[in-house]
Order: structure tokens, then sequence, then C-alpha cells
């Protein structure tokens, strides 16, 4: 393969990728635009802000329904932090909210056995928690004055209507993430075009290793908890043991590269670390777990195999690329106006 079949790789996978994404990402933006509407930051500050456990379950509690993938996640995630929402709480949230949801859990359920079903969504919530309960053990609370850089200013915050919560979404949320999603996104492309599609097949037959492989598998790619359902589904069929379908199920949604970039940005660096450190650790427990349970109960996973139904079309897809261009179009000017600037 040559450099300009390469790059054409590159740009093709990562435009796929962000095709998949836009959707969920504008969804996110909604929501988090709904979330600045009605939780000003004296509510934010009293449930999600004080103290190292009971935010980070309430966090867990309120992100499990909701039907957000791990890009579609962060818009949302952001808003909690920059209106007083702590780094475990934060955590919390962004582990339980693309790991489960009222979507995955209903395909889970249909094309999962029940044992599964039951167990992905449990895992999901007691990694969110444990990791969460850590990132406020191990890392500084959030600083005040993201209050101030949103409009809100401690007990006399004004309430936005709905329009103006959509309108701070998408330019002071999306603008403050664009940039380090478009770069993980092209990151996300290069991995993608440069890892055959059938490796994940695989050395993936049971033990220790197969959730290992499963998690590296699954850390920097790019796959929402629906989606990610029926491709588990098939490599259980195929003798991929189901702990390892579970690491999968747990690592892909919750993590990709295009969202890790932005994870700095939202908790730090070492709050990252400890995020990956915990949500890795939690799923090949999990995964070791589910394998020992299935070996002692003599039980052989019933899956189904199937495709999911595709829900968002092409059109629909493309119309949210635009959204999300012309939302960037001002970050764009002010980083040219700043070169032109320094260069002056």
């Amino acid at each position: 393969m040559n450099m300009t079949d390469l790059f054409l790789n590159i740009f093709s996978a990562a435009w796929q990728l962000l095709l998949q994404s836009a959707p969920y990402v504008v969804f996110g933006l909604l929501i988090s635009g709904v979330l600045s509407t009605f939780l000003n930051s004296q509510f934010i500050a009293r449930h999600l802000g004080q103290g190292r456990v009971l935010p980070v379950l309430k966090a867990a509690l309120f992100g499990v329904p909701l039907p957000l993938c791990s890009c579609g996640v962060l818009p949302a995630a952001m808003t909690l932090k920059q209106q007083g929402a702590n780094r475990g709480a934060i955590s919390s949230f962004l582990i339980a909210t693309p790991e489960s949801g009222v979507d995955s859990i209903a395909v889970s359920y249909a094309l999962l056995d029940p044992f599964l079903t039951i167990v992905r969504p449990v895992a999901a919530l007691l990694c969110a928690i444990v990791a969460g309960i850590v990132e406020n053990l191990f890392t500084a609370p959030p600083e005040k004055t993201r209050l101030d850089r949103v409009g809100c200013s401690g007990e006399t915050a004004p309430r936005r209507s709905l329009i103006g919560g959509f309108r701070y979404a998408f330019t002071d949320v999306w603008q403050g993430m664009a940039g380090w999603f478009f770069v993980g996104l092209l990151l996300a492309g290069v991995i993608t075009a440069l890892i055959p599609p059938d490796w994940m097949e695989h050395w993936l037959g049971g033990g220790v290793s197969s959730l290992l492989i499963m998690l590296v598998v699954g850390v920097p790619i790019y796959i929402c908890a629906s989606a990610s359902t029926p491709i588990a589904a098939a490599l259980i069929l195929q003798g991929v043991s189901p702990g390892a379908a579970l690491v999968f199920l747990l690592a892909g949604p919750a993590t990709n590269v295009t969202s890790l970039t932005v994870l700095i940005a939202i908790l730090g660096k070492r709050g990252t670390l400890l995020y990956l450190a915990m949500l890795s650790s939690g799923a090949v427990l999990a995964g070791y777990l589910v394998d020992l349970t299935y070996r002692v109960m003599a039980w052989s996973p019933q899956a189904q195999m199937g495709v999911g139904a595709e829900l968002i079309g092409e059109p629909v897809e493309k119309i949210c690329v635009a959204i999300l261009m012309v939302a960037s179009l001002p970050l764009v000017v002010d980083r040219v106006r700043a070169l032109a600037a320094s260069a002056e």
C-alpha cells in the first residue's frame, strides 16, 4: 500500500467514524442544552459537587438510562463539569451512561442470554461507582471558577430558557471540545485503517489473555452500546468466551480514541489515567467472573445471531455532520484570527 492509498484509507475511516458519531454528538449537545436549562449551578453543586460517594452514586444512577454513546456523553459531561460537578461524579456519569441505556438493554435482551443481559448494566454501574469514588479520593476538587466561565455565579445564577440552553451547548460546550474531538477522530481513523477487520475474532476463546486482548481491542475503537451488542453475540456464537464479549461490551462503548482526547480536557491527565485504569480493571474482573460463573454452572450462552435495526440513515448522519461543521466555524475563525495576530 502506497502513501496515497494509506491517506485515503485513513480519511475514509475517519469520515465514516464522523458519520457514525455525529448524530450521537448532536443528541449529546441537545441533552447538554437541556441540562444547562433545568439544572442550574446551585443544583449541580448541591447534588454532584460536594462529597466523595453520594454524588458518584447519583451521577451513575442518573446516567444509566440515558441513550448516549461515548461521544454523545461528552458534551453532557462537560456541562456537568462547568456547572460544578466534581470529577468523581463526572467519571461515574461518563462510564455508566454509554455502557448502558434503555436502547442497549433492549438489544441485549434480544440478542444475548438472560444472564449477560442482567450482568451488563450491573457491571457498568459498579464500575462507574468504584471509578468515581477512586477519582474523588486521588484528585483535587473542580475549580469553582468554572461556574463563571458559563455565566453561572453561585447562588444568583439565572436559569436559561431552553433555546438559550441549546445556544450555549452548540457554542460554548461544542467549541470547548471540538478541537480535541477532531484530533481524536483522526487518530481513530489511523487505528481503524491499520488494524485488520478480522483481528478481533482470533485468540479469544477464553482465559485471561482473551480478556486482555479484547480490552486492547475495545478501548481505542468507536462503537456505541447498541451496535456492539450484535457483534458480541456473533463473536460468542463463533467461540469467543462470554467474559471476553463482556469486556468488549464494557470497554468499547465507554472509551475510544476520540473520546479519550476530550477526557483529558475534562478530567485532566491524572484523572483520565485513573478513569482508564479503573474502567479497564473493572471490565477485566467482570469478564473473569462471568467466565468463571459459566464454567462452574456449566452454562452455554444462548446468543441469537442478528443485526440491530439501524435507526439513523445516512441523510440524517450527513445533516448532523453539517450541523457540527457550522457550529465549528466560529472556532476556526477565532483560530485564524489568533494566528494572524501572532504573525503580525
